[in-house]
């Protein structure tokens, strides 16, 4: 009853800025990263209402666009293989302020491609299309030896964006936007996540062998966060919060290459945990499809 006579609305809003100091959102704010960082949502969020348009076909990505176009996929904005080639490691090539969202086909397009040499053909084809999702308008920001110049320009982008949509949902309503921003999270070193393009294709083909069984494709780089804080403890290669049979099974995680602290982390936290992709296939098949595999 957030909007009846007593204000239910008005008495969120404040206990909300009480909590944290004031209702908008820093640069900092966008500094996670991986799937499980807590703003991730925020940035899948603002490209679905606002007027983020794929670099592919122009087309805006609203949450009403339908059909095959309507399925969203992570696109890496700087790519990973070229990223590592250059010695980058995981927390900046799985950047928040990496990461957009893009169509399928247009992902598939771009592939391993440098922003320096796409940027230009998408932005001749649909002007202003990079702007739509906080590109830096920079041409040198695009350069690959600028990535981290890149990282935190379009952080002030983004987080120009999030105050932007808070004030239209507060219908310009300010009060509760000023004061000390909330509070930016320390930075901290999660453990594990992907490190090699060689993971990356051992967890593309479990994936798609998960999916041709009938079964639901795990979530890649999980981040595995503190409840209370918000704090990301670990990512998980590939995971499956919920069980491969969601509600029927306990939470399953494939971590390769990953060290003790890692893997200590996700047993506590009560995943099943399987460091490699071929005991992981055999788990599968006995325990979840029932079937006699081959010892």
């Amino acid at each position: 009853m957030l909007e009846g006579p007593g204000g239910g609305l008005d008495k969120l809003l404040e206990q909300l800025r009480l909590w944290h100091g004031g209702l908008r959102a820093e640069p900092g704010h966008f500094m996670g990263w991986s799937l499980g960082a807590r703003f991730y949502p925020v940035l899948y969020l603002l490209t679905r209402m606002g007027e983020a348009r794929d670099w592919g076909t122009g087309l805006p990505l609203k949450a009403s666009l339908l059909g095959r176009m309507n399925r969203l996929e992570v696109h890496h904005i700087y790519p990973k293989a070229q990223l590592y080639k250059r010695k980058f490691k995981r927390p900046e090539v799985n950047a928040l302020a990496n990461f957009c969202f893009l169509t399928k086909n247009t992902n598939l397009d771009i592939s391993d491609r440098l922003p320096e040499n796409y940027f230009p053909e998408v932005e001749k084809a649909h002007p202003g299309v990079l702007a739509s999702q906080w590109i830096p308008g920079d041409p040198e920001l695009w350069k690959i030896e600028n990535f981290r110049a890149f990282l935190e320009a379009r952080k002030v982008l983004l987080a120009a964006e999030l105050n932007r949509r808070m004030e239209d949902l507060l219908h310009g309503d300010t009060r509760w936007l000023p004061g000390p921003a909330a509070a930016v999270p320390a930075e901290t070193a999660a453990e594990g996540g992907i490190t090699s393009e060689d993971e990356e294709a051992q967890l593309d083909d479990v994936d798609e062998w998960v999916e041709a069984q009938g079964l639901p494709r795990g979530v890649r780089a999980f981040g595995l966060t503190e409840t209370l804080t918000g704090e990301q403890r670990a990512v998980f290669d590939l995971a499956w919060p919920s069980g491969i049979q969601e509600g029927l099974s306990q939470p399953v995680a494939v971590l390769l290459n990953e060290g003790a602290e890692t893997i200590s982390i996700a047993s506590r936290a009560g995943y099943r945990c399987f460091t490699s992709t071929s005991e992981f296939r055999r788990y599968v098949d006995r325990e979840i499809l029932v079937r006699e595999t081959e010892a």
